[in-house]
């Protein structure tokens, strides 16, 4: 999220006065509707971009498709990335760091990767506790 400056003399030509129904629909076309409850305003310059998206490149596309057309002189991002959603873990008792990884990875080798994420609040990875909360991230 943030605000992006783009040159406001070049870019795709509009129609003046609509501005964020042309962008909507750029961005519609192009991204495949990847851009979940798009919304798209144009106030003086300035285009603000809500919604959300699997993703952070689908995010930049989004804001560089907004910000290269004509009279567009910023881009205000409040697009929500899905995937940078932490997912936290509560242990249950009787819960060790290949338990739980067996049970979102499907493969309890993987606890390593749950140590990774996690060293801040577990030193050792034989000592979890129950009620520690913890990180599952994304594998990739």
């Amino acid at each position: 999220m943030g605000l992006f400056s783009f040159l406001k003399g070049i870019g795709k030509k509009v129609v003046p006065g609509r501005e964020a129904e042309e962008i909507t629909n750029d961005i519609t076309a192009s991204l495949g509707g990847q851009v979940k409850d798009l919304q798209v305003g144009f106030d003086d310059g300035t285009v603000t971009l809500s919604g959300s998206v699997a993703t952070g490149s689908v995010r930049e596309k989004a804001i560089l498709l907004a910000g290269n057309v004509e009279g567009v002189e910023r881009v205000n991002d409040t697009i929500v990335v899905e995937a940078d959603q932490p997912v936290f873990y509560s242990v249950k008792e009787g819960d060790s760091l290949s338990k739980i990884a067996k049970a979102e990875y499907g493969d309890a080798m993987k606890w390593q990767a749950l140590f990774d994420a996690n060293r801040e609040v577990i030193k050792d990875p034989d000592l979890i506790y129950p009620g520690q909360q913890i990180r599952i991230p994304k594998l990739g």
